[in-house]
């Protein structure tokens, strides 16, 4: 395996985006707010590099606030027909609003919409409610639609990232880079 987890996740995660795995970039991202309280759902990975993974969000929705208070997460990939998955540990730190901007503008114009009409987190009495935000944005906005002030990226750096690679018996593999003192120390974990 490579000397450092981000090569070896790219390697990973390449062999992966070429089967007919959908959302490979999918990962369950874990949060804990000021109260102590877990709380765990699906978000995508929309950059990888030697920093860490990047995901977009409201920055006003709940796993953002639990980030703000407690600057920790868990990240987990899951490839079930591949019999993988990789878990990674760290900190996290809000995304520069340049690079967040940069991404915004790739995504889709339906998806820029959303982000303007969803509140994330929030409580609505229907869904008419929200489509009707939709459509009333989709009719005010022209062809460049900014980014709202609410939405921006995160970046979990990791300080830990587990390998987990299945294998008869359950007797799997598992191999841990653990960062100490700015070094990655690689081994090998019993199944």
């Amino acid at each position: 395996m490579a000397p450092d987890p981000i090569s070896e996740f790219q390697s990973w995660f390449d062999d992966v985006s070429i089967t007919s795995i959908e959302e490979p970039n999918a990962f369950v991202l874990a949060t804990v707010d000021e109260d102590g309280t877990p709380s765990a759902r699906a978000v995508l990975m929309k950059d990888l590099s030697s920093a860490g993974i990047t995901f977009y969000t409201s920055m006003e929705s709940r796993k953002s606030r639990a980030l703000r208070v407690n600057p920790k997460a868990a990240a987990t990939f899951v490839w079930v027909p591949l019999h993988r998955q990789v878990r990674f540990e760290g900190t996290v730190s809000e995304v520069d609003p340049d690079v967040a901007d940069e991404y915004f503008s790739t995504r889709p114009r339906g998806a820029q919409i959303a982000a303007h009409a969803s509140r994330q987190s929030e409580v609505v009495s229907d869904r008419e409610i929200l489509d009707s935000r939709f459509a009333g944005l989709d009719d005010e906005f022209g062809n460049e639609i900014p980014r709202p002030d609410h939405w921006g990226g995160w970046l979990l750096s990791p300080t830990v990232v587990e390998f987990w690679q299945g294998r008869p018996n359950r007797f799997h593999d598992r191999i841990r880079y653990r960062l100490e003192e700015g070094k990655w120390v690689k081994e090998r974990l019993s199944p």
